[in-house]
């Protein structure tokens, strides 16, 4: 499963990757169509942290670098589960400001509709990318599985004490009978 696993993954950040640096390198052309999106986001970022900047150019730069650097790590299987976490927060935007297909013209809409949709099933194989555990149990399985050892381990902890407190008192008692 790992080859087919690690294929899906390099198909998959291929989008992210190449789309990324194109705009990185270019991000002038992203500009007009990411101008209504950032302009409602703006405010927000500066809300949480004045010091991220909130011109257009900038974020379409943040954006393009995050999907470069997320598609390389879940093309080479780097942390791939936070790194297809991070392409789809990059996709939405991404595909709010690039694919609007309830305005423009109807020939437009179509194309656009497509196009959204194929984000959208991208965004379905990251987010099942990101909940893959390559077969590996899970942090919940492996902290529940823990658990019921740690506690399996007690029970038989006490029943060994209890069984040894009894021969310790029947060896008391038939010592107190003894003479001597």
């Amino acid at each position: 499963m790992k080859p087919v696993r690690s294929l899906a993954r390099v198909m998959l950040s291929g989008v992210f990757v190449v789309s990324g640096a194109r705009s990185l390198q270019n991000p002038g052309r992203l500009v007009p169509a990411a101008k209504p999106v950032t302009d409602r986001v703006g405010p927000l970022i500066q809300q949480v942290s004045p010091r991220i900047p909130t011109d257009t150019e900038t974020l379409v730069r943040i954006n393009s670098a995050a999907q470069l650097i997320g598609g390389l790590m879940l093309a080479t299987g780097r942390f791939t589960r936070p790194a297809a976490l991070v392409l789809a927060g990059t996709l939405v935007p991404t595909t709010v400001a690039g694919h609007p297909f309830w305005k423009g013209e109807p020939a437009e809409r179509a194309q656009h509709q497509t196009q959204f949709m194929k984000n959208l099933g991208i965004l379905g194989g990251l987010l099942l990318a990101a909940a893959d555990t390559e077969g590996k149990p899970g942090l919940r399985w492996r902290a529940g599985h823990r658990i019921g050892h740690s506690r399996r381990s007690v029970q038989r902890a006490v029943r060994t004490a209890r069984r040894e407190a009894r021969i310790a008192v029947r060896s008391a008692a038939t010592a107190r009978r003894l003479p001597g």
